[in-house]
């Protein structure tokens, strides 16, 4: 296979967003055939074929939705290292910070700041689903991630745990209780992905109940919360977390039987710089307040209902 054409990645994933070769030249500004004529060069370079065209329109063939799902990532590896690069040309220290809902990056980020004036620094919000992808394909130099993490290509060390509470409707059988075990929840449908909650699938086997396989579990907080307020489901989160997003339709419960969360710093396997090794450095020190736990218990006590 030749060299891959980052140009024609950004080409394809405008007909895969569209699903419509006129709008996407016209996105790309540039003509319909000469957009036709760069699909075409790609697939011969990746040696599958990517879209159908037919009476009926464009659509994704099966190698195409997985090019879709590499590719945006793939560009936005490629974006980061040109900004290192330009960087480190113009002699200007640069780090991009990767951090999960409930946790701040603002200590070390002043903290930055005092030692390297002059810094670029730059936050990235993730998720389960990318916070390890983020700083494997570079978008990432520095990551505050919530394990389990698979190791392999990084670096971890571990900072602090904290407790995970469980997030249900104000409408929900159990939302008067004031503690909950998590045999009792275990009756309660799952809203997320029983892999982040392996203690809700064990005790729900041990309930005999089935536990849905179902796939389509929600990425963002807000989203995890608003199915909660709409149903009797429930979800569980890092306290920090949970607290972050308090809203008037939905309770925040301590469980018993529910293992902590665990928030580590990460980075790639041999990646170093000496603002990289202070940026550690400041995550170790500043520990205790990098999590908004810490910050709302000093405003007062918001959330806590």
């Amino acid at each position: 296979m030749s060299e891959l054409n980052l140009r024609r990645l950004r080409y394809f994933l405008a007909v895969a967003d569209t699903l419509n070769f006129g709008r996407a030249a016209e996105r790309l500004h540039i003509a319909e055939p000469v957009l036709s004529r760069q699909i075409a060069l790609l697939e011969s370079e990746l040696g599958v074929t990517l879209f159908v065209r037919s009476s009926r329109g464009t659509s994704l063939t099966d190698a195409g939705r997985l090019v879709q799902e590499d590719a945006a990532s793939l560009l936005q590896s490629a974006d980061a290292l040109r900004k290192r690069a330009r960087s480190a040309a113009l002699g200007v220290d640069r780090l991009a910070l990767g951090f999960m809902p409930g946790l701040m990056v603002t200590p070390i980020v002043q903290g930055l700041r005092q030692s390297f004036p002059g810094i670029e620094l730059q936050l990235v919000r993730t998720g389960w689903d990318d916070q390890v992808d983020t700083i494997l394909d570079g978008r990432v130099d520095l990551g505050l991630v919530r394990l389990p993490v698979p190791e392999r290509g990084l670096q971890v060390e571990p900072l602090f745990a904290e407790n995970r509470v469980a997030v249900l409707s104000t409408a929900h059988p159990l939302a008067a209780a004031a503690t909950l075990n998590i045999a009792a929840l275990a009756e309660s449908e799952l809203l997320q992905s029983p892999d982040a909650a392996p203690e809700w699938r064990e005790a729900r086997r041990r309930l005999d109940l089935p536990v849905a396989m179902n796939s389509d579990h929600p990425r963002d907080v807000e989203i995890k919360l608003e199915r909660v307020a709409a149903s009797s489901g429930v979800v569980f989160l890092p306290a920090s977390t949970a607290r972050f997003y308090t809203r008037p339709d939905v309770v925040v419960r301590a469980v018993a039987g529910l293992e902590p969360s665990r928030v580590a710093v990460a980075r790639r396997t041999g990646h170093s710089s000496r603002v990289l090794l202070e940026a550690v450095a400041l995550a170790h020190a500043l520990r205790a307040s990098l999590t908004t736990e810490r910050v709302l218990d000093e405003d007062g006590p918001r959330g806590s209902r």
